[in-house]
């Protein structure tokens, strides 16, 4: 297929020379038997403009035929994607970068983030922010918002031919849906089932150019950065993972229980109370490769990994369950900003940890019985103990790049969990150094393809 694909040269006078491989062929000038005397200027010049729109209607049909072509590369059969085809678009993007909002949000959220974004990072990039999980629709599920989330993308990167990569910033609870969506795009590569499920270490750099490709896709598309904003990965159940419950314990023994009433089938699975008792709740079995999913294997897929987590003022989500870390991993952060990137206070990289994965063992389904059917504090907090360490165990067998936020500092200190992505661009620009990082990380990325991760300067 290579070997007959005509490669299109422009000369300066808009004539057109095209060769195939191993032969050059100059394109034949207009014949001498016109109808018009070729000494007449204005028969010479209608020629000239007959032979032109002759060549461009011939680029049009190679153009139509390379658009087919590509089009048939980048079709999928059931969960299997294929590669896209390598088409030649030169001035089209070839990266999408998709925007999740969260719980009770719309794509306005991100208005200031994508101004930003687009401004710093270019033309290679195109940045859609996805509409498919507005307001209520985040009540149905995180396993029903991630599979609409799937068909969005899907759509986005049938009707865009030039897209051969993605990557996905997510805020809030539109971490979790994204990260059941990838599960649904994801595609492991066929000549690499039998490869380990994480980023090589530093002295495997050479093997790391071919890395993503190797180890699967997303939507066909290679899969480089996957960040996100202040998400509950490890749910909110549990002291001070909801912050705005003060960690008072009759509000958290509560909690699981009403929260359903007011955010449906999404409460009850951020509290890892939903399914039946002897079954593992969904955010369990997404810190695994399991029957509902590869979801292990999409987020080892993506090059980078990046966790935003505010360490103090966020009412929504704590600290730990943001960072995946437990408690005793919460280490008091540097009061002062990384240089260029106020409230920006630290970043870590977290290698991979060899592990078995997550379980589910009989005591867990006992303590999840007694905490779905007689709630109390003892109950709860011997539940959630279980299922925390079983989480964070299953997602740090990937290596994470964690920054930590601070926004003590802040006029609006309270404001941190919709300072982070600046919902509003003049009630929560305090977040604005955090956007500018995440930006620079994304562009780092961009120019040092070679490289999983960023310098720990950013």
């Amino acid at each position: 297929m290579a070997s007959s694909a005509p490669w299109l040269h422009y000369s300066p006078g808009f004539k057109i020379r095209s060769w195939y491989s191993g032969a050059s062929h100059s394109s034949a000038s207009p014949s001498s038997s016109s109808s018009c005397s070729s000494s007449s200027p204005s028969c010479s010049s209608f020629d000239n403009r007959l032979w032109n729109l002759c060549n461009f209607a011939g680029i049009n049909n190679i153009w139509k035929h390379q658009s087919l072509t590509a089009q048939a590369m980048s079709t999928t059969q059931g969960n299997i994607a294929l590669p896209r085809g390598r088409s030649n678009f030169k001035d089209e993007p070839d990266h999408l970068l998709v925007l999740v909002h969260g719980i009770l949000a719309s794509p306005s959220d991100w208005i200031y983030v994508e101004a930003e974004l687009k401004r710093r990072l270019g033309r290679n990039f195109l940045i859609y922010a996805s509409s498919c999980n507005t307001y209520t629709k985040t009540f149905t599920g995180i396993d029903g918002a991630g599979k609409r989330l799937a068909d969005e993308v899907m759509q986005v990167v049938k009707r865009t031919e030039s897209l051969k990569r993605i990557s996905f910033l997510s805020h809030s609870l539109g971490g979790l849906f994204t990260r059941y969506a990838i599960a649904v795009l994801y595609s492991p590569d066929a000549c690499s089932s039998d490869m380990s499920t994480d980023v090589p270490s530093s002295s495997d750099a050479n093997s790391k150019a071919t890395f993503s490709s190797r180890r699967g896709l997303i939507g066909g598309l290679e899969p480089v950065n996957f960040i996100t904003l202040a998400t509950p990965h490890l749910g909110v159940r549990g002291n001070k993972q909801l912050p705005f419950l003060l960690g008072v314990p009759i509000l958290e023994k509560l909690a699981p229980s009403i929260a359903p009433l007011f955010v449906g089938r999404t409460g009850s699975q951020l509290f890892l109370t939903d399914g039946k008792s002897y079954k593992p709740p969904l955010l369990l079995r997404m810190a695994s490769d399991c029957e509902d999913g590869k979801f292990i294997s999409a987020l080892g897929a993506f090059r980078c990994r990046i966790l935003y987590a505010n360490v103090s003022y966020d009412h929504m989500v704590g600290w730990r369950t943001s960072s995946i870390r437990r408690e005793t991993e919460l280490v008091k952060p540097p009061q002062r900003s990384l240089e260029g990137y106020k409230h920006v206070v630290d970043v870590e990289y977290c290698p991979p940890v060899s592990s078995e994965g997550p379980h589910f063992p009989p005591e867990a389904a006992k303590a999840k019985e007694a905490a779905q059917n007689t709630p109390n504090t003892e109950n709860t907090v011997e539940y959630h103990e279980i299922m925390e360490e079983e989480m964070i165990r299953g997602l740090q067998q990937l290596g994470w790049k964690k920054v930590d936020v601070s926004f003590h500092s802040a006029f609006w200190p309270f404001f941190a969990h919709n300072n982070i992505h600046v919902k509003n661009e003049w009630l929560h620009n305090a977040g604005a150094g955090v956007v500018a990082h995440v930006a620079d990380s994304l562009k780092q990325q961009e120019l040092q393809p070679d490289n999983p991760y960023i310098a720990a300067s950013l």
